[in-house]
């Protein structure tokens, strides 16, 4: 205990910074998971018979090491931040593509139908309709992302990329549990703040009926 406190007392300013460095890289690719997976999800619901391949397709990238991602952007992209990006891009995915397609995919068609004859056009049902009504699943998939991400993005150290990271595994190296711990403890809270900061977003952005209906079941 005496030696953790004693490194947190030499080391907070750098453990501030490093903590900034793990959020960046964890939001800034759950950021680019959104952009592309909550229109390619709405888009899929139009085309059941390609959602299936698409699905195959993100789940087989789901399943490939962390690490064998890291080490393929290296030879294109370098060291650092962006090959860190790209590669936890690439797991933001599929939880986000996967609960848009089934929140948007479950709306009841009279509702849609409704939108259609109040002369709504196909954006403005997306817009007032579908996506309103898809905001719990949609957001219950970005938080499940999120967090993997912050938990993921320590591997991000492996190539430079900074972060939490480099102090689990300097502690793994050099046999240092504080280390250890001044890394992990700091992801997890990171984690666990960001997901209750999403809930408190998915609340706000959840139509009032929908969300009394939530709350009375």
């Amino acid at each position: 205990m005496d030696s953790l406190l004693q490194f947190l007392n030499s080391y907070w300013s750098e453990m501030l910074f490093k903590t900034w460095q793990h959020f960046y890289i964890s939001i800034i690719a759950v950021i680019f998971g959104i952009i592309v997976a909550v229109p390619l999800g709405i888009a899929l619901t139009r085309v059941p018979k390609v959602a299936g391949i698409i699905m195959g397709i993100a789940g087989v990238v789901q399943t490939f090491p962390s690490l064998a991602i890291l080490a393929f952007f290296i030879p294109i992209l370098g060291v650092g931040v962006k090959p860190a990006v790209i590669a936890l891009f690439f797991y933001s995915v599929l939880p986000i593509l996967r609960n848009t397609y089934t929140g948007v995919k479950g709306i009841e068609r009279n509702l849609l139908e409704a939108g259609r004859g109040m002369g709504m056009t196909g954006w403005e049902r997306v817009r007032y309709v579908e996506i309103p009504l898809a905001i719990p699943v949609i957001m219950a998939g970005i938080r499940l992302s999120t967090v993997y991400l912050i938990g993921w993005a320590t591997l991000a150290s492996f190539i430079g990329a900074g972060g939490l990271g480099d102090y689990i595994f300097s502690g793994l190296n050099l046999y240092q549990p504080q280390f250890i711990i001044a890394g992990a403890i700091p992801v997890t809270i990171l984690a666990l703040l960001v997901d209750f900061l999403l809930g408190k977003l998915e609340k706000w952005a959840t139509p009032k009926g929908i969300r009394n209906v939530k709350e009375a079941v």
